[in-house]
């Protein structure tokens, strides 16, 4: 099977999509520039969502579900937000045979429809804050596009607050910063670094944005989740308004946040191999498959019954799956689950079912070095453990693959060469001419001003004045 799969060294873009393609994450729609996500992809992104919805509901957030349509002058009442999305509209025109009155967006974001309803819903001070939710699709109309990372329509979470100061709103977009690391880390197995956008790379409309920026396979970055602070602007430009504590009219203070499907192609491409994909326990949608093997029915028999063993002792504890197909042989099973992902196989034999025992093959450790055979009466705990470690060991290889193709350049020359080989984190004076020639000479952008900083001043890595900030720069999807 990996046979159908291009090797990563000898074309990294094409090895994506054929990974996705041939592990059944997802497929091309007839739709130019859309995409089909079939079961395992969904199933995955399905893990993705509860991991994240946990996290929003824990954190007193609520869902809810707004229109797929929106008044194209809703788009046009903040300056900022039209000017930014204007180019990745797709409006609808007519319905019904006749021509609309006013032209429809098809959802690109929801700042604007939201905001109208916040202005219906939002009368006093008792009624904040909001903490609302949003599963959704949305439409941009990208002329480049890839499986995951960019695509027409993709699928997301958008979360929407409104506030009754600024420094609550500010809490606000940096605690769901912290939610999307903390998921990022702890259920993708993905290290993250946290910090704010540059003034050219901020959300249109927003006061302040931030962002979780990811390292690939193949050294460029990923924007893996963003958290704006909006200030007063969508509550200006939609009149969001409350009676304060002393019977005085104020401009609520609003945020935005979100993560999408590019989340399922983070994972793919941060720890898949030439073998396929490799998932991370915490979210794989098999996160055991059990391969018996047999040449007799003697032994097929005596080889199930171990198998109802096996399904007893991990019932309820684990997403098992259990391969039975005949009509397919013990290692065209391996290889298939290998290119799917599965973190942990388990292995069952004639000479297993005699010494009570099982073979455990960790996906994350090719070959002999991931096996080890256990017993049967302490499968429980010993797949536990596995899965754990597993987990463990992708984020581990992630972190030191991230450190070691991260760069302190001190020059720009230095800078050039690093931004082709990973992150380059260097002082940067914040002009954006600065920013603008490293676009245009070196193909890289501003990823985000990290949170972590070394402190003092030092040098802009392009034009040599004083900076006070350290960036990530990186080529990035």
């Amino acid at each position: 099977m990996a046979k159908r799969i291009t090797p990563r060294s000898q074309d990294y873009s094409r090895w994506y999509t054929d990974v996705i393609q041939q592990a059944q994450l997802a497929d091309y729609a007839p739709v130019r520039g859309c995409m089909v996500i079939r079961p395992y992809g969904y199933a995955l992104w399905e893990n993705v969502k509860e991991g994240l919805d946990r996290r929003f509901k824990a954190t007193g957030h609520e869902n809810a579900y707004f229109p797929l349509f929106i008044p194209m002058s809703f788009i046009q009442k903040e300056a900022k937000h039209v000017e930014g999305f204007s180019p990745e509209l797709a409006v609808v025109t007519h319905g019904g045979g006749k021509k609309l009155e006013e032209p429809l967006v098809v959802r690109p974001t929801s700042e604007t429809v939201i905001g109208h309803m916040y202005s219906q819903w939002i009368q006093s001070y008792r009624d904040l804050p909001v903490l609302i939710n949003q599963w959704a699709n949305v439409v941009r109309w990208e002329l480049r596009t890839r499986l995951f990372l960019r695509t027409m329509e993709f699928l997301w979470q958008e979360g929407h607050t409104a506030h009754a100061t600024y420094e609550e709103a500010q809490e606000e977009t940096l605690r769901m910063l912290d939610v999307y690391a903390d998921f990022a880390i702890n259920d993708a197995a993905i290290p993250v670094i946290k910090g704010r956008k540059s003034e050219s790379e901020k959300f249109a409309g927003a006061e302040t944005s931030y962002s979780i920026e990811a390292m690939m396979g193949d050294r460029r970055a990923l924007q893996s989740g963003t958290s704006h602070n909006l200030g007063q602007n969508f509550a200006r430009a939609f009149d969001i308004k409350y009676l304060d504590r002393n019977n005085e009219l104020q401009y609520c203070w609003t945020t935005s946040w979100g993560v999408s499907t590019r989340m399922v192609g983070a994972i793919v491409m941060v720890h898949g191999d030439d073998q396929g994909l490799v998932l991370p326990p915490r979210l794989a949608p098999v996160q055991v498959v059990a391969v018996p093997i047999w040449k007799s029915d003697e032994e097929k028999r005596a080889v199930l019954e171990a198998v109802e063993k096996v399904k007893a002792a991990l019932d309820d504890s684990v997403r098992l799956k259990v391969d039975d197909r005949e009509e397919y042989s013990p290692g065209w099973k391996f290889n298939e689950w290998e290119l799917r992902g599965v973190p942990l196989r388990i292995e069952i034999g004639p000479r297993d079912v005699v010494q009570e025992q099982v073979v455990l093959a960790r996906r994350d450790r090719p070959g002999r070095a991931g096996k080890s055979s256990v017993p049967l009466a302490g499968l429980a705990g010993a797949v536990t453990d596995a899965l754990t470690l597993i987990q463990n060991n992708l984020l581990l290889r992630a972190t030191e693959f991230r450190d070691a193709h991260t760069y302190e350049p001190t020059d720009y020359e230095s800078f050039k060469e690093a931004v082709t080989q990973g992150f380059a984190r260097a002082w940067w004076c914040g002009a954006i001419s600065c920013e603008d020639r490293i676009k245009e000479e070196t193909k890289s952008t501003t990823r985000c001003i990290p949170f972590e900083q070394p402190g003092g001043t030092g040098r802009c890595v392009v034009c040599g004045g004083e900076a006070k900030e350290v960036a990530i720069f990186a080529r990035a999807y």
